[in-house]
């Protein structure tokens, strides 16, 4: 565990229960999907931004987590800018690429929903536990147990990717093959974690079926996952966000409903 991470888990977020921050998260985005304009997608994030600080992380863990989001939101603008639709004046016309004021529009609004939906996110799952995760889907949400279990037992391994690229690299350069074709390396390094990956999913497979994780019937569950004023109160937040976004594109008019006709 990094020191961001031990600092992300030991504050107030941290002990809200994960079921809350994955229905918070989900209730802001469902408006942010529905529409595309730049009004709904602004006051989300305007709103996001100043209750950014009560997620317990400070200025330099939230730019560390959240950084790619930043990086990347801007590209996916600029493809919409380039080969969006087109529409009112039109600045710049070169082959395929066609720069319109409806396109560098639609580009704003892409952008400023990318960040509104990615931020909280990242931020509110910067805290989050896998085994507390499970244990509240198992028991708040009531999924089913082999299903909880198993998407459990391999999110605990993706941890160690990092370990055998690592282990692997190191093997090659043993072996004086490190440093040749950086494609044909990648490749071979990315086929080799493929096979070692099948094979460590099926042995925890066949060690999990063996202890009875796969056995019918309801499972206790070692630590009750609680459902309180704390998670509701997110809850709510969440809902705030997304109604006061959606009241003031419907109030500017802006509002695009996406599955709508034309």
């Amino acid at each position: 565990m990094t020191l961001l991470d031990s600092h992300a888990r030991t504050g107030r977020m941290s002990r809200i229960n994960p079921v809350a921050k994955l229905g918070a998260a989900t209730v802001i985005t469902i408006p942010l999907v529905l529409t595309l304009d730049v009004v709904s997608a602004s006051v989300a994030l305007a709103l996001e931004l100043l209750l950014m600080p009560l997620a317990g992380l400070g200025w330099r863990e939230f730019w560390a987590r959240t950084w790619i989001v930043w990086a990347l939101a801007p590209l996916t603008g600029l493809t919409i800018a380039l080969y969006g639709r087109t529409s009112g004046q039109v600045y710049l016309e070169w082959l395929f690429v066609e720069v319109s004021e409806g396109s560098l529009v639609l580009a704003l609004a892409t952008t400023l929903r990318v960040l509104a939906i990615a931020l909280p996110s990242v931020v509110l799952f910067a805290t989050v536990d896998p085994t507390d995760l499970a244990d509240g889907l198992g028991q708040v949400l009531r999924l089913p147990a082999r299903f909880v279990l198993g998407a459990l037992a391999g999110l605990r391994m993706v941890g160690l990717f990092l370990d055998d690229w690592r282990a692997l690299e190191l093997a090659r350069r043993a072996r004086g093959i490190a440093d040749r074709g950086r494609l044909r390396r990648f490749l071979g390094m990315a086929f080799a974690l493929l096979v070692l990956s099948i094979r460590r999913g099926s042995k925890l497979a066949t060690a999990m079926e063996a202890r009875g994780f796969g056995a019918p019937g309801d499972r206790t569950w070692a630590r009750e996952s609680r459902f309180g004023g704390a998670e509701w109160a997110l809850m709510a937040v969440g809902l705030a966000i997304a109604v006061v976004a959606s009241a003031a594109a419907l109030v500017a008019g802006t509002w695009n409903f996406i599955l709508g006709p034309g």
